[in-house]
């Protein structure tokens, strides 16, 4: 059974930074897509940041995050990490980390539990 575990959420005031991690255990596959989407109260998922293995690696982050978030990944400990820094209030959220992988040409994702962060003006 796959499972992603969060954690480094927390409380933190702005300006400041926290670091993410996920680790995927249970699968037997390369995980193509790895990285991190946030949920704040009242709003939809959103996709934060995230690594593409495909067509040569790539790395995508959301325009409200670059500059400031920093992704990264380790292919051999299957982990993810998110390096927040300037984190501003509106970065309240919980994220929920996310990986994606083929088995023969079928398609399979999931979800870690989530952390909160919170970050106080």
């Amino acid at each position: 059974q796959v499972q992603l575990v969060e954690s480094g959420g927390g409380l933190v005031q702005a300006g400041g930074s926290l670091r993410l991690s996920c680790a995927v255990s249970g699968i037997r596959f390369s995980l193509n897509v790895m990285g991190w989407y946030r949920q704040a109260p009242g709003k939809q998922r959103e996709l934060v940041a995230i690594s593409i293995s495909d067509g040569g690696g790539s790395t995508n982050y959301a325009d409200s995050v670059k500059g400031r978030f920093t992704l990264s990944r380790d292919n051999a400990k299957n982990t993810v990490t998110l390096q927040m820094n300037s984190l501003e209030p509106e970065d309240t959220a919980v994220y929920y980390c996310y990986a994606k992988w083929y088995e023969g040409r079928v398609p399979f994702a999931s979800w870690g539990q989530g952390t909160q962060v919170t970050v106080s003006s």
